[in-house]
C-alpha cells in the first residue's frame, strides 16, 4: 500500500493539467457573475496585477485554480481579452485580470472558491 500513496498527487496533477488545458469560448455573465460556457464560476486573484499582461498563478497554484484558457479561434471583445501564459497558451481576462476555474466547484452556480486562500480569490463580477 505504501506505493499507492504516491499515485494520488500524480493523479491530481494529471487531472489538473487536463482540465486547465481545456480551451473555452468567451466567458458569460450569469446573475452578475462571470462563468464559463457550462455555467461554472470564474475567479480573479488579488496577486495578479490587472494590466500587467501576466498571471502569477503557476505550479501548485494551478492545482486548485485552473487557468481559464481561450480556444484558438477565440477573439477579444469589449472587456474580454487574453494574456499569454509561460507555456504559450492564451488565458481569458476580464478588464485585464486573468480568469480561473476552482477545482472544488462541482456544479454551475457553485462559488466555493470565493475567499479561498485567506480571502485573496474572488468570483469575477461583471
Amino acid at each position: 500500500m505504501g506505493t499507492m500513496r504516491g499515485w494520488l498527487p500524480i493523479a491530481m496533477v494529471c487531472a489538473s493539467m487536463a482540465m486547465s488545458g481545456m480551451a473555452s469560448a468567451q466567458p458569460r455573465a450569469r446573475d452578475g457573475v462571470l462563468t464559463d460556457t457550462k455555467g461554472m464560476t470564474l475567479y480573479v486573484w488579488d496577486n495578479d496585477v490587472a494590466g500587467s499582461g501576466k498571471s502569477v498563478c503557476y505550479g501548485a497554484c494551478t492545482l486548485t485554480m485552473m487557468p481559464f484558457l481561450a480556444g484558438v479561434n477565440a477573439k477579444e471583445s469589449g472587456d474580454f481579452g487574453f494574456i499569454v501564459r509561460d507555456d504559450g497558451k492564451r488565458q481569458w481576462t476580464y478588464k485585464a485580470r486573468p480568469l480561473y476555474v476552482y477545482i472544488n466547484d462541482k456544479k454551475p452556480g457553485d462559488r466555493a472558491g470565493d475567499g479561498f486562500r485567506g480571502g485573496s480569490w474572488h468570483y469575477a463580477k461583471q
